[in-house]
């Protein structure tokens, strides 16, 4: 597969289970090793066996699961602020300023002092978007952060992701909201098979596919 993001794009993977959307953000994240290819960020190569470009790269990307992964025995302000205190030693009057901002824009203001499983699936969620922006990332992957929600969270958690797509910020995204997809997308790329079938513009993707097989899949989730 070849694909090129630019600063400020909002790029959606979409396809069957197994066509290596998931696996696409990993081996981007390094949670996955590369066993070929190259990936560049601003031009530069990653080496994903070297440690400090690795850290480097990501100071500069954060992931989010659709399993929210959030430290039971800690409230919704240490999620959040723990990484930036403990990896990137920032001051702790700032990161739990940057925090307290986090958790206001993510709906969460009454819950700072609030456990995971005080929170609903949704608002867990929105802890796990809220810690991922913390370390201030450039660039944001968001791995299905819906599927394991019940259909009445799914809005609160888009929502989040609706308001940090109008701020510029750079996102991959996969998802099977095709609605979410199509309103909030600047590019949809289909994948199959872990290669990339079709790339292009929301309407086109969803209106005017070019391809057999892109048209197969949007027929058949836009009908469920």
């Amino acid at each position: 597969m070849n694909l090129s993001v630019n600063k400020g794009e909002v790029i959606s993977l979409i396809g069957p289970s197994g066509s290596g959307k998931s696996t696409f953000l990993r081996v981007l994240m390094g949670l996955l090793p590369p066993t070929g290819g190259r990936v560049r960020l601003d031009g530069g190569q990653v080496d994903y066996a070297s440690r400090a470009q690795l850290r480097a790269m990501r100071d500069r990307m954060a992931i989010v699961f659709q399993q929210y992964n959030l430290f039971q025995n800690m409230d919704v302000m240490r999620n959040v602020t723990i990484a930036p205190l403990k990896i990137k030693k920032r001051p702790k009057a700032d990161v739990e300023k940057e925090a307290t901002a986090l958790l206001a824009k993510v709906g969460l203001s009454e819950k700072h002092h609030a456990y995971p499983d005080q929170l609903s699936g949704g608002q867990q969620q929105r802890v796990a978007i809220a810690r991922a922006l913390a370390l201030k990332p450039e660039i944001l992957l968001l791995d299905e952060v819906t599927a394991a929600l019940d259909p009445e969270l799914v809005t609160e958690v888009l929502d989040t992701i609706r308001s940090l797509a109008s701020e510029g910020i750079t996102m991959l995204i996969v998802s099977h909201e095709m609605a979410f997809v199509r309103e909030v997308s600047t590019r949809v790329v289909m994948m199959d098979k872990g290669q990339i079938v079709e790339t292009g513009a929301p309407r086109e993707i969803f209106e005017n596919p070019k391809e057999t097989r892109t048209k197969e899949f949007v027929s058949k989730i836009l009908r469920h």
